[in-house]
């Protein structure tokens, strides 16, 4: 570029490059000494260069990294000493977590150990190079708050950069959920996020069950995950505003979430489950004919190709998990995780591995799974609601995350005559026939009971006293055993909810095998398992 050129465009750029240089020092002749370093480099750049582009971003990208080395001069000899060496400046603060030698790297890591508002002092001091007062000023502190945090992250510092730390368990051997290992007991959020939701992330469960065993500070419980803390305070944050971590004294935190044992063996597991068989069979010989009898009078129902055993196999199996229970009535409001959101639940997580792989298990786990019992209430409709279980006998797809409120909304507008085959109706006619709740053909494919949802399960009858007794002797004594596995806080949970699931989803379902594989009930069609253990309730019934 010609000498007449540059000195034109440097005068033009003098304003802009002088308040560049305002923004960035802390006085007057300070602004006028990085201004003049700024413009010697951009006009020797420009009598060095032919042709610029960009002219606007050419200069301002001189102007940062001159202003760099400057800072990088003017601050060296500014930094907090530690053991002879002090701390570099950098730019940002994401500089720290770039690569740097091994005592720097040892000091930025002690750096991001400190507290939050302990770091952030020491950012502004060292590497903004802001006074006290002005520290003061930003923070809304007084002078001697500063000061006195400054020193205590002096000390903190120098105690770090002077010890090992150690990683904890989890930063060598992460825990992992089980597949299918978040559960809830309770009200999920209103868009139906629960326990998966908030310790889907491998992070966030960790750090939650890093406080498990027992109460850990933010900084105890980046060692044990083996990270810094800077890099957790966020979700940490989080997961106390919504419940899932509990700040005790000192700082620490614990948590609420029921994890099951790290390692179970199979034996044991199959052993449960032959306990849970014996269950079935005392209920499917004693007390499911209870129930198939009171389901006789119930004449006012729809059922989808009239096979009454579907309505009388979803009241034995609503028997069997709601009035079944052995356990007393217990608080156990200490244990409900309350999310911003609105979510109410018992959240649980199954991270349990088999210790004994090579033991050839009686039973497939799996084959007895239940989601648990989901109720659905109209806010639209008074009298419209919903009762269903999902297990291997059922096709419907998504368990409690696809079972929507609306569904029924829509198969009761649709019973009303409310929806028909127009654009505005269309989407929901769509979404009823792809959960099978509406055939292709137009007719309802799900159990409707005419009336209230309580007066119907006010039928069925609880299980006899005589048979209550012997399943709560038998129910306490397994409770109080695998109590002894759990922290001592989650053991009146677990006490309180294996003496109420003695029976169990699991014993219903192993009832269901029970009653199909000795023919006492016919098996489904699969039309009949789209609707299996599924009743809505309503004031009117549809056509047949």
């Amino acid at each position: 570029m010609e000498k007449a050129e540059a000195d034109r465009m440097i005068k033009e750029y003098l304003p802009k490059i002088y308040g560049f240089a305002m923004k960035k020092a802390f006085s007057y002749d300070e602004a006028e000494d990085l201004a003049g370093e700024i413009v010697q480099e951009v006009y020797l750049s420009f009598l060095k260069t032919e042709e610029i582009v960009n002219l606007e971003g050419y200069v301002w990208r001189i102007s940062s990294h001159v202003y760099g080395k400057y800072v990088a001069v003017k601050k060296r000899h500014q930094g907090l000493a530690i053991d002879g060496m002090e701390i570099p400046f950098y730019e940002d603060y994401d500089a720290l977590l770039e690569p740097v030698g091994e005592e720097c790297a040892k000091l930025r890591r002690e750096i991001a150990f400190l507290t939050e508002k302990r770091r952030e002092i020491v950012f502004l001091f060292y590497y903004e190079n802001l006074t006290v007062a002005r520290i003061a000023q930003m923070l809304n502190i007084p002078e001697g708050t500063v000061k006195w945090l400054l020193n205590k992250a002096r000390h903190e510092l120098k105690e770090g950069f002077s010890m090992e730390r150690k990683i904890g368990t989890l930063g060598l051997a992460p825990v992992k959920a089980a597949e299918t290992g978040f559960g809830h007991n309770g009200m999920p959020d209103p868009d139906n996020r629960a326990t998966g939701f908030y310790l889907g992330d491998r992070l966030s469960l960790n750090i939650v069950y890093s406080v498990y065993q027992e109460p850990r500070t933010l900084e105890e419980i980046a060692v044990e995950l083996g990270i810094t803390p800077v890099f957790i305070e966020d979700k940490v944050n989080y997961l106390e505003e919504n419940g899932f971590l509990v700040r005790r004294p000192g700082g620490r935190f614990t948590t609420y979430v029921l994890f099951s044992p790290r390692t179970r063996s199979r034996e044991q597991v199959d052993q449960e489950l032959r306990v849970q068989q014996e269950n079935a069979r005392i209920l499917a010989e004693e007390y499911v004919p209870l129930v198939r009898k009171a389901m006789e009078d119930v004449t006012e129902v729809y059922i989808p190709g009239g096979n009454r055993e579907l309505l009388e196999a979803a009241a034995c199996f609503y028997g069997i998990c709601c009035k079944s229970s052995v356990a007393v009535h217990k608080d156990l409001s200490n244990y409900f995780i309350k999310t911003l959101a609105g979510g109410n639940f018992i959240a649980q997580v199954e991270i349990g591995e088999l210790s004994d792989p090579e033991y050839q298990c009686e039973f497939d786990g799996k084959d007895y799974w239940a989601c648990g019992s989901m109720n659905r209430s109209s806010g639209k409709y008074p009298g419209v609601s919903s009762w269903s279980v999902d297990t291997k006998y059922c096709s419907r797809q998504g368990v409690w995350k696809n079972n929507l409120t609306s569904d029924y909304d829509y198969l009761y507008e649709f019973m009303k005559g409310m929806l028909t085959e127009n654009t505005d109706s269309e989407e929901k006619l769509q979404r009823l026939r792809e959960r099978g709740y509406l055939t292709e053909d137009g007719k309802v494919n799900v159990m409707i009971v005419k009336g209230s949802e309580k007066a119907f399960f006010d039928r069925i009858p609880a299980i006899g006293e005589e048979l209550k007794k012997g399943f709560a002797d038998r129910a306490l004594e397994s409770a109080m055993m695998k109590a002894k596995d759990y922290p001592s806080r989650m053991q009146e949970l677990v006490i309180f909810q294996e003496t109420a699931n003695f029976i169990s989803n699991i014993a219903a379902v192993m009832t269901m095998e029970y009653l199909y594989a000795r023919g006492i009930f016919r098996p489904l069609t699969e039309r009949e398992r789209i609707t299996a253990n599924l009743l809505m309730f309503s004031d009117v019934l549809p056509c047949m």
